[in-house]
């Protein structure tokens, strides 16, 4: 079977890779990511959006567990910043879950999918104005090279197929055993962190 890098495995690699680098290139991935579920149609489409859904969702879970609470303690009126961001990551999780009951050639299923990205994306432009240069800013860059293995752990935990079952990846995050991957996805992510920092 020929090797195919998908939007799941194109990560910077390197010894001067830090979280910020990681975070960025799954911006740009996720806008990519977007871009080929509009442009296709039927089984195509779908596989597309399960890759979106899991991408949104290893991207998020990162920065909960270890940007945002980072980014807590490092500036003066963080506090609004990040609760800001948390703000609209639940506005797009919303959006999202209205997103995975719909059928994706469905009527209306393109123009939810639109507002979707273009709330998805506002929030990174955010992050990357906000949040990030005060990342770069404040933390010791082998501190923040460091992180990237956190965030590398999330997306390694991350499920990449459907648990049997379940009828697709998209159906695999938001059922019962996705729930329990999501859960241990977390626990990696907050031992990497834990011993990135003793």
């Amino acid at each position: 079977m020929p090797d195919r890098r998908t939007a799941d495995t194109a990560l910077p690699t390197g010894t001067d890779v830090d979280v910020v680098d990681l975070l960025l290139t799954q911006h740009a991935r996720i806008e990519e990511q977007f871009l080929l579920v509009i442009g296709a149609s039927g089984q195509a489409r779908q596989r597309a959006f399960d890759d979106l859904v899991r991408l949104l969702a290893v991207h998020e879970t990162a920065e909960e567990e270890v940007v945002h609470p980072l980014s807590r303690t490092i500036a003066d009126g963080a506090d609004g910043i990040v609760d800001d961001r948390l703000q609209e990551e639940r506005q797009a999780k919303e959006m999202l879950t209205a997103l995975i009951d719909a059928d994706v050639d469905s009527d209306g299923f393109e123009t939810s999918l639109l507002l979707l990205r273009n709330a998805v994306l506002t929030h990174a432009r955010h992050e990357e104005r906000y949040e990030f240069p005060q990342l770069r800013a404040k933390v010791p860059a082998d501190r923040l090279r460091g992180l990237a293995d956190v965030v590398r752990a999330a997306e390694a935990a991350a499920p990449t197929r459907p648990h049997p079952g379940a009828e697709s990846a998209t159906a695999n995050l938001v059922a019962g055993p996705v729930l329990a991957a999501a859960d241990r996805a977390r626990d990696l992510v907050r031992e990497a962190a834990r011993r990135i920092e003793s």
